[in-house]
């Protein structure tokens, strides 16, 4: 099968790579771009491991062909802190201890990311629902829900402060 070629920008870096038609694009970013972030975990699109967000919306990586994102935007989660400084949901999941193993941390934080995008103020139950599609064996979401809160008052604080 021959390669198709496809330019990306990938955390604000454009990258152009000839890639199989058949590759996912979890394994074009851990491959091709070297960003391990995003990981491999059931396959199938119902842990949400593999979380990155193409063009303004949470993707699951594992389903989607590298070759779908020609001409898009990726954001992973290694492109979440800027000069140095954690993101604001980065901040909220260490602060409030929402990670134990760390296994579907980078796929929470890109989901979180988006959520409050689409919704900055969440109240506890939109935050379950909002993230109920990434899945965590370790921490019984409690602190994952307080980390999301807490991101999202610290946005509408830097919000204020900037405006």
């Amino acid at each position: 099968m021959g390669k198709t070629l496809v330019t990306v920008k990938v955390n604000g870096r454009t990258v152009e790579k000839a890639v199989e038609p058949r590759q996912l694009l979890v394994h074009f970013l851990r491959e091709e771009c070297s960003l391990t972030g995003a990981h491999i975990g059931c396959e199938t699109s119902h842990c949400g491991a593999c979380t990155v967000d193409i063009d303004g919306k949470s993707v699951k990586s594992c389903t989607h062909l590298a070759v779908q994102c020609e001409g898009s935007e990726v954001l992973t989660v290694e492109g979440l802190a800027q000069g140095g400084v954690l993101h604001a949901v980065q901040e909220g999941f260490y602060k409030e201890h929402g990670l134990q193993c760390g296994f579907c941390t980078p796929g929470m934080l890109m989901r979180a990311y988006r959520f409050l995008q689409e919704n900055p103020n969440p109240t506890e139950d939109e935050v379950r629902t909002g993230m109920s599609g990434n899945l965590c064996r370790c921490t019984g979401y409690q602190n994952i829900v307080k980390a999301v809160l807490y991101a999202a008052a610290k946005l509408q604080a830097t919000a204020k402060e900037a405006a």
